[in-house]
């Protein structure tokens, strides 16, 4: 089998190290970053993003994760912030005073000043390569059970304002309300789900294209199915766990494809309820089977889950790195158990950024 290629964007908060606010100083940081490939700005000038290079295996994809996110941290100590891999600010963030000075994302508040006023979130975004949208657009069908899972493996966002929010992952209770942050729906091929896209289009639900957020989706700019579920992971072992999960899923989506398999039965109801409880539980309570709708412990969908693409892993030869990410995962939690630990440990918020960032920028 030949491998299809993948990468991961990530986006990070930059946030002061004494208070925990959110820090204007993504142009200053970029400019420090202005030859290296990979970073670049986002909605608001608190936020960088880094988009690794087009990869063909784990190791190539890990090697890159640490890479950016060293020379982003970097970066914002020389600027006086701290590069944090939260999916939502801790102590709250400005609205649109923020945003960046891009025509893009003016016309964006111009149209959704509430909702864009709310974005200021991070999110991880893993694409792989498909070898036709036609085949992309089967694929996104395919994948719908299992993004409520990979947002409970990803969760990283419990707190804003300086208060728990009682969510694993507010992130997606925020994105959610746009009204085209949904899962993937049943497409035939690339026309059904161009047609899709245009309905949105026509109905003013989004500006263009890139405007569309389904949870997966067909990129607007690559040739890659690009699954946007995911809260940014607070360390680099889940993006990289995440992103070996996906290509596995569009791997073995794709082989169901070319078989002639159908669809599995998930009920819409099912999926949405998957994806609450995800966001609100994360891997710490129970999660709701997509297939049954019944509730059950959220690791046994995770187990389901690699069980469902274990010859897929074996094929890529991410086997191993799937189960050591895992295992790490188990050990120390999520993003959003790891942030209610340190915050029942740490007396200030200097405490609390020191504390993630650290782990934001840790080699291991």
């Amino acid at each position: 089998m030949t491998a299809p290629t993948f990468g991961v964007e990530e986006e990070f908060l930059l946030l002061d190290p004494i208070h925990g606010r959110p820090v204007p100083a993504a142009p200053a940081v970029l400019r420090m970053l202005r030859n290296e490939t990979g970073p670049r700005a986002e909605l608001m000038n608190y936020q960088v993003e880094t988009a690794t290079a087009v990869c063909t295996g784990t190791d190539e994809l890990g090697a890159e994760l640490r890479r950016l996110r060293a020379l982003a941290a970097e970066a914002a100590r020389a600027r006086g912030c701290r590069l944090v891999a939260t999916a939502v600010a801790p102590y709250g963030a400005p609205a649109l005073s923020a945003i960046t000075d891009a025509p893009r994302y003016h016309g964006l508040a111009a149209r959704h000043p509430t909702l864009t006023a709310l974005s200021g979130v991070c999110a991880c975004q893993v694409h792989v390569g498909v070898p036709s949208r036609d085949l992309g657009a089967q694929v996104l069908t395919r994948l719908r059970p299992w993004l409520a899972t990979l947002l409970a493996i990803s969760a990283n966002s419990p707190f804003t304002g300086g208060h728990d929010t009682g969510y694993a992952s507010h992130r997606y209770d925020l994105v959610s309300q746009w009204p085209t942050a949904r899962p993937p729906d049943e497409w035939r091929d690339a026309a059904d789900y161009d047609r899709a896209v245009q309905r949105l289009l026509r109905r003013g639900a989004a500006m263009d294209e890139r405007s569309i957020y389904f949870l997966a989706r067909l990129s607007p700019r690559y040739p890659t199915v690009e699954v946007r579920v995911a809260d940014t992971c607070l360390d680099r072992g889940t993006t990289l766990l995440l992103a070996a999960l996906v290509r596995a899923l569009v791997v073995t989506a794709t082989a169901d494809v070319r078989a002639g398999l159908p669809p599995p039965p998930a009920a819409p109801r099912w999926v949405i309820g998957s994806l609450l409880a995800a966001a609100h539980n994360g891997l710490a309570g129970p999660g709701i089977d997509p297939f049954t709708g019944d509730a059950v412990p959220a690791w046994d969908l995770v187990s389901v889950l690699v069980g469902h693409v274990g010859a897929a892993l074996a094929a890529l030869g991410d086997t191993a790195t799937v189960a050591t990410q895992l295992a790490r995962l188990r050990e120390h939690g999520t993003g959003a158990e790891r942030q209610r630990r340190l915050w029942k440990r740490a007396a200030t918020p200097f405490d609390i950024v020191a504390g993630l960032a650290a782990i934001t920028d840790a080699t291991d």
